[in-house]
């Protein structure tokens, strides 16, 4: 995956250079000052934490370089609606196009079929894309530490708030949890999945999350598809997940959603009977 990894940053800086010659940053920018304010994403799992004792950021992941096509009827407004009927407090959209087949167009439209805050998933190298994902419609960036340097990860976080956006900043061992503190505090995706063998453990969650200062806030990333892999991770205080590929193989992806967050049918119905 390390390799995997470099390929992708590599592709994605010459992406970049190849974007800045169509259209400028400082274009770029001034479109981002006109579009609507973002949606508070780290509000919207506190609320959802708050309210019913789990916040889950639902992914849109048509593939990826490991499983290949994960979905093949991805129709990004339904699967965003299902998403919020099943119980969703933010949206996670992948917009990589070369290595997990997403597209810009995803998250614009998802943003548009719900009133979830969205996530921008991707390989975030450069302030160029920040101001992108603002354009977009993004309400939240993630920045993998594996992918940036720390000067990096400082020029690009201080971009996001410039711009209102919220932070995920994505650790998987203790040296990227230790770069990544020096920031400040925001939202921390502990990723289970070890980068360089692909294997995913909840253990990693469970080891490093006694070494997060009570300021941050933790998502657990990855290994997580059914709701005792939730009760699992409660136990040691983590209440918010990132969950994407076990949902997206499903075929209804509403129930696969609240059985995930163990939302009992007949109680959501009623409630949504209500509104």
């Amino acid at each position: 995956m390390a390799d995997i990894l470099s390929a992708i940053c590599r592709d994605k800086l010459q992406w970049i250079i190849d974007a800045k010659s169509s259209r400028s940053e400082s274009e770029l920018l001034a479109e981002a000052k006109t579009v609507p304010n973002p949606r508070g994403f780290g509000v919207a799992l506190d609320r959802a934490v708050s309210e019913a004792g789990t916040g889950l950021i639902a992914e849109l992941k048509k593939a990826s370089p490991s499983k290949g096509l994960i979905r093949s009827d991805f129709v990004v407004p339904v699967l965003a609606k299902d998403y919020q009927t099943g119980g969703a407090a933010c949206l996670s959209v992948l917009t990589d196009t070369t290595y997990f087949q997403g597209d810009n167009s995803y998250l614009t439209a998802a943003r548009k079929a719900v009133d979830l805050p969205v996530l921008r998933k991707d390989f975030m190298l450069d302030p160029y894309q920040i101001i992108e994902s603002r354009v977009i419609g993004a309400d939240c960036i993630l920045l993998i530490m594996a992918a940036i340097l720390d000067s990096q990860a400082d020029e690009l976080s201080a971009c996001a708030r410039e711009l209102g956006m919220d932070l995920l900043l994505e650790i998987h061992d203790e040296s990227e949890l230790e770069r990544a503190l020096r920031i400040g505090p925001t939202l921390l995706g502990i990723n289970n999945r070890n980068l360089n063998t692909l294997e995913v453990d909840l253990a990693t969650s469970e080891r490093l999350t006694p070494y997060v200062p009570p300021e941050w806030t933790i998502v657990c990333e990855s290994g997580i598809s059914t709701s005792s892999h939730i009760t699992r991770m409660k136990k040691i205080g983590v209440h918010r997940f990132l969950v994407g590929e076990s949902l997206m193989r499903e075929h209804d992806v509403v129930t696969a959603t609240r059985n995930l967050l163990d939302i009992p049918i007949q109680k959501a119905t009623s409630v949504e009977g209500m509104t």
